[in-house]
């Protein structure tokens, strides 16, 4: 039997699915009941929802069955997939297939997919301004997603497709942050130019989310991008200025040298700035602030969010 009110959000302890699930036990109207899935049931963040009230369940998505347990009932469906856990594109098509093919035997109402766009499509594997990546991608973590819609489409899935933005943890999680330069002086360097580079907080993308369950079937078959701001770089070394109380520097470096950088991911980062440093206007135009501030009145600019995470930064 369908309990239409359930929605199943996968990676519940992860960034995404994490911020749909809190967004939605946190809905004062409560139009919704959420289905944690994770890997592990245990862990802190699976009991920490459990208190707050989710139903949490085990799945392993790289398993259509154990997926279509964990949809049965659920009237919808927040699907994500990791791949900064294993830097495998096909993996995620497969991931994305799985998922697919088990909604459509459940009968779920209404997917979210979180995907980003195929950047083969703008840079072709043949067009040399950008090095192509295992001989098959130009940006591993968003061609994997993109190549996957198709998918959700030729099933029949009633879905609707999230183009997320660059997060800005990712500033953290791989020390993007500002550094010292020669002179001692804080620099914070991307091979952005003066380019607006779209970005959110991760936890921003979970609330879009709910805005879209809450809208209803009428969304299915768009696609849908967010933004919570649109920045050049210039603008957010303000930013940063500002919050660490001391000046910071916008360093606009070359994509060579970002992708040189050495740390994992270097090289699929590198060409993903270039690929939204080229198409600018694609990029911005796609994922609308205005919009997104609609699903989410609650969304975060750059400086709110540095604001509430600058201690993280502080050298």
């Amino acid at each position: 039997m369908v309990r239409r009110n359930v929605i199943a959000v996968f990676g519940a302890t992860g960034a995404q699915g994490g911020g749909l699930a809190r967004a939605i036990l946190a809905d004062p109207e409560q139009r919704f009941s959420v289905r944690a899935i994770t890997r592990n049931a245990s862990s802190a963040k699976a009991q920490a929802l459990a208190r707050l009230g989710a139903e949490v369940v085990v799945a392993d998505i790289d398993d259509e069955e154990s997926i279509k347990t964990a949809l049965d009932g659920a009237y919808g469906a927040f699907f994500v997939t990791f791949f900064w856990d294993h830097l495998s594109p096909e993996r995620e098509t497969s991931e994305a297939r799985s998922y697919a093919l088990a909604a459509r035997s459940t009968g779920v109402e209404h997917v979210i997919w979180s995907t980003l766009e195929d950047s083969r499509r703008w840079v072709p594997l043949s067009d040399d301004r950008m090095p192509t990546l295992r001989g098959r991608y130009k940006v591993l973590h968003a061609d994997g997603k993109g190549e996957a819609d198709g998918i959700f489409s030729e099933l029949g899935i009633p879905t609707t497709f999230l183009l997320t933005s660059f997060y800005w943890e990712s500033l953290i999680h791989f020390g993007l942050g500002p550094k010292p330069g020669a002179d001692g002086n804080l620099v914070f360097a991307l091979p952005m130019g003066d380019k607006r580079s779209p970005g959110i907080a991760s936890e921003d993308i979970g609330r879009c989310a709910l805005g879209i369950f809450q809208q209803g079937r009428g969304l299915i078959g768009k696609t849908i991008g967010i933004a919570g701001e649109q920045p050049t770089g210039a603008q957010m070394a303000a930013a940063f200025t500002k919050a660490l109380g001391r000046e910071v520097r916008y360093e606009a470096v070359t994509p060579e040298a970002f992708r040189s950088l050495g740390f994992p991911g270097a090289e699929t980062l590198g060409n993903m700035f270039q690929w939204m440093r080229d198409f600018e206007d694609y990029f911005c135009a796609s994922r609308s602030t205005a919009s997104s501030r609609s699903l989410n009145p609650a969304m975060q600019t750059f400086a709110t969010w540095l604001d509430r995470n600058k201690a993280r930064f502080r050298r």
